[in-house]
């Protein structure tokens, strides 16, 4: 009987879902988190902190969730290297959707007082733990699933999470906004909390269904399973979790500048109407959602790193012309702007990642080296971008020194789409060595 030279089609497809489920949910809880601490979470956790100060421990517990990313991937990737991918993803999504449905039920501080506050930043430590092993586990079922010659395009199902959360969080939100009226901060802000609970019930269907990898399966076969990944990851595989977070942090700069900091900016400092520019947003994601895929499927054919250079390099060549954009303070323009560094540039190195990652490292320790490569740049770079940027500005009346600094990271990613070629290489051959060769 012939061995299969891939995983069957139906499994391929259902794999893909499954992981862009559970990053719809990932998504979906950082923008319902970020606009219930905007709006209502300093008046319902923190009412006893006066002013801005409300706002910042708010913020402080949003920050909570970045932080511990990392831990995330070294726990989960552990278990997801040495039992079962798919057993660690049910997991995380159990856990990530049980801290958003409980946050959606914690009581305010008028009626538990300190426990109020302490019980959301322990759920937001939660969330972020189980989210620091998703995105890994995600991309490695959806890559290691995937027919041989499509590993972009499956891949990108991960990355699609993205922008159908933020759409699925901005509808969610209008609606709870609407059905409470002006209740909305006493009560109406726990409704897209409470939501979380009917996607984590999708995704649990779909991931209880799946079979583990193949990759994975001759791994374990073998007995080829390493007792500690994460100490063999920083023992022998360090390189490629800095060539991974130099790919992922121009990204996330690149994504955060334009989701995040430009909406703040356009509306305080040049007075385009919000309304506008969450319009903006929508019509944004909306572009985001098709271009992915399509993307993903051009890398296929193109190459993955080669589309990921071109891409870094385009970034940086559009970083300044971009900032002009925004800061004639047309409308349309603005929109512009937004749709070809978001949906377009952005949109053609982030849709690769998860299959280049996958390339990255040997499977036996692939979900910890994966998780903690896009772990690091999420905690450092995703995190602090906008703050950086509102800084940078306060500080010297101007946009060029943040263009500067997305522009060196861009420069990096390109630099590292290169070395993961040849570390791509080098990997190939080791595994191409017959039993008993050794790994460079």
């Amino acid at each position: 009987m012939s061995t299969p030279t891939g995983p069957a089609q139906p499994q391929s497809k259902r794999a893909a879902i499954g992981s862009f489920v559970g990053t719809t949910l990932e998504w979906y809880d950082f923008f319902i988190y970020a606009t219930a601490a905007s709006l209502v979470f300093d008046e319902v956790f923190f009412p006893t902190q006066e002013g801005v100060l409300g706002k910042l421990a708010a913020f402080a517990t949003f920050a909570v969730g970045f932080i511990a990313r990392p831990l995330g991937s070294i726990l989960f990737g552990h278990f997801g290297d040495k039992i079962s991918r798919r057993n660690v993803l049910v997991a995380t999504l159990l856990i990530m959707g049980g801290a958003t449905v409980l946050i959606g039920l914690i009581p305010a501080y008028s009626a538990i007082g300190v426990w109020a506050p302490v019980l959301l930043t322990l759920c937001r430590i939660a969330q972020g733990i189980a989210l620091g092993g998703e995105w890994g586990g995600a991309a490695l079922l959806s890559v290691e699933n995937a027919p041989a010659r499509r590993k972009g395009l499956f891949g990108s199902s991960t990355q699609i999470g993205s922008p159908a959360g933020l759409l699925l969080a901005s509808l969610v939100v209008s609606v709870s906004s609407w059905v409470s009226g002006d209740a909305f901060g006493d009560w109406g802000w726990r409704i897209p909390f409470l939501a979380s609970v009917v996607i984590v019930l999708v995704g649990l269907y779909i991931r209880r269904g799946l079979a583990e990898s193949r990759d994975f399966v001759t791994t374990k076969a073998k007995d080829d399973v390493t007792k500690v990944p994460v100490a063999e990851v920083l023992r022998t595989d360090w390189r490629s979790v800095l060539i991974g977070a130099g790919l992922a942090a121009a990204n996330n700069a690149l994504y955060y500048v334009i989701a995040t900091y430009t909406l703040a900016y356009v509306t305080d400092s040049l007075k385009v109407p919000e309304s506008q520019t969450l319009n903006h947003l929508t019509i944004v994601s909306v572009c985001y959602l098709i271009s992915i895929p399509v993307f993903g499927w051009l890398s296929d054919r193109v190459g993955l790193r080669r589309q990921v250079t071109l891409a870094a390099l385009a970034a940086a060549a559009f970083t300044f012309p971009y900032f002009a954009m925004i800061e004639t303070g047309d409308s349309w323009i603005i929109l512009l702007g937004m749709i070809l560094g978001l949906a377009v540039i952005q949109s053609a190195a982030y849709a690769p990642q998860p299959a280049i990652y996958c390339e990255l490292f040997p499977t036996k320790i692939r979900y910890t080296g994966a998780s903690l490569a896009y772990a690091l740049p999420t905690t450092l770079v995703g995190g602090t971008t906008p703050f950086i940027a509102t800084w940078l500005y306060s500080e010297t009346d101007s946009n060029t020194a943040m263009a500067w600094y997305i522009v060196g990271l861009c420069l990096v990613a390109a630099g590292c789409a290169w070395l993961a070629h040849r570390r791509h290489v080098r990997v190939t051959q080791a595994a191409a060595e017959p039993a008993g060769g050794v790994h460079v």
